[in-house]
């Protein structure tokens, strides 16, 4: 139910542009991702940090495009995010008690996390920052190559889409190091 509320002010972004133009559809996506935000976060009872950063990205960026009448503000905008959340991946790896990706997968209840090596959190934040370098150079290269209708398509599903595929990598991946560890320990 939460993810509704991200995708929406992405959908009326999609419908925004298609009925009318980029500077309107930057628009609602300025009005409708705080909003979203603020709904997100009475109804969860928290912050969800990485959409109030994407927020801000979408305010400023958006803000710039609308100012300057120059789209490529926001054809950067998931760029830009997905970079610098790489380079706060990246950090973690030598900043803090743990890297990024073992915190975002501490989230998740039930699962033992402690089965899982150091140096195995290590190479899997690395993969996230790759992730989110390889999503950001995507982006940018369907802005630039197709047309923006096609872009906005490709931000709005195709970036969720390689997204949410490599979330599933990363879960197999986890439950797999936690399966063969369960299955190790219950020979013994």
């Amino acid at each position: 139910m939460n993810m509704i509320f991200e995708l929406f002010p992405l959908l009326l972004f999609l419908g925004a542009l298609f009925l009318k133009d980029i500077y309107a559809a930057v628009t609602v996506l300025m009005i409708a991702m705080p909003i979203g935000l603020a709904i997100k976060t009475v109804r969860t009872g928290s912050l969800d940090k990485m959409y109030l950063w994407s927020t801000i990205f979408a305010l400023a960026l958006g803000g710039l495009t609308l100012y300057f009448r120059n789209p490529y503000f926001t054809y950067w905008k998931p760029t830009a995010f997905y970079w610098v959340v790489g380079v706060a991946f990246l950090a973690s790896t030598w900043l803090g008690d743990k890297p990024l990706a073992q915190r975002v997968f501490g989230l998740v209840e039930g699962i033992n996390l402690e089965k899982i090596s150091p140096s195995q959190w290590k190479n899997l934040n690395l993969i996230w920052v790759a992730f989110f370098v390889v999503a950001g150079l995507l982006n940018i290269y369907v802005a630039y190559n197709f047309s923006e209708k096609t872009w906005a398509t490709f931000k709005v599903f195709g970036l969720m889409a390689f997204s949410f595929v490599f979330m599933v990598a990363q879960t197999l991946w986890i439950a797999n190091i936690i399966g063969d560890e369960d299955d190790e320990e219950a020979e013994h």
